[in-house]
């Protein structure tokens, strides 16, 4: 049974992902505000090169071998990696010639890699993920592992690819399902972007604040 609470003191949750968390630890609802991302700072970008992008800190380190063994079995398949970690030298020395290690870059270096990207990919499991969605104010589509927040923010088919099992066999399906599908629409891409936009998340954080002030006082 679930546990009844004041409205004026909610949890605020970045996903469902992450609220169906708060509801199985502490038996709250949550109210759900998605993080605000910066889409201003990663312009649409038509024109797709023919590489594939992936960026982050690397932690946990196994998704980053996963990632490299799979496109080190597609010769045909070049993938550019942006970010470095404690076991950047480890991961190098596994890849196959197809793939490129560019190491820490700035905003606006990665910024136009993820422009010019056929497509970004992400392999972990977040309670949101914001670089899914800086990649797709791009216009660039992304193949993503299918748990955690990407659920909420990729749409499968339309803005990316979204694969179920986190495996080597099955990111090489999601890519070649990809290959198979034929191009997507970038202004689509990125119109899904600008949902996540921080004009969006000022209106909602200041909305839930009001009717929580409003609420407190009728309850006193």
């Amino acid at each position: 049974m679930r546990q009844r609470q004041s409205e004026w003191t909610p949890f605020i949750a970045n996903s469902k992902y992450s609220s169906d968390h708060i509801w199985r630890a502490y038996g709250r609802e949550s109210i759900v505000i998605y993080p605000p991302v910066n889409v201003d700072s990663f312009a649409l970008h038509l024109h797709k090169e023919n590489y594939y992008a992936r960026h982050r800190a690397w932690s946990p380190i196994k998704t980053m071998y996963m990632i490299v063994q799979a496109f080190s079995s597609m010769h045909e398949r070049r993938l550019i990696v942006i970010g470095d970690g404690p076991d950047f030298e480890k991961v190098k020395a596994r890849a196959g010639e197809n793939i490129e290690f560019l190491g820490y870059q700035e905003g606006r270096v990665l910024a136009e890699y993820m422009q010019r990207a056929r497509a970004f990919i992400f392999a972990a499991e977040e309670d949101f993920g914001i670089v899914p969605v800086e990649a797709q104010a791009c216009g660039t589509p992304v193949i993503a592992f299918g748990r955690g927040g990407v659920l909420e923010t990729v749409l499968d088919g339309k803005t990316g690819i979204l694969y179920h099992e986190q495996n080597v066999e099955s990111l090489i399906a999601a890519v070649n399902a990809f290959e198979q599908r034929g191009p997507f629409d970038p202004a689509a891409i990125r119109n899904n972007a600008e949902r996540f936009a921080v004009s969006r998340f000022r209106t909602e954080f200041a909305a839930m604040i009001d009717k929580t002030i409003r609420t407190f006082f009728k309850e006193q």
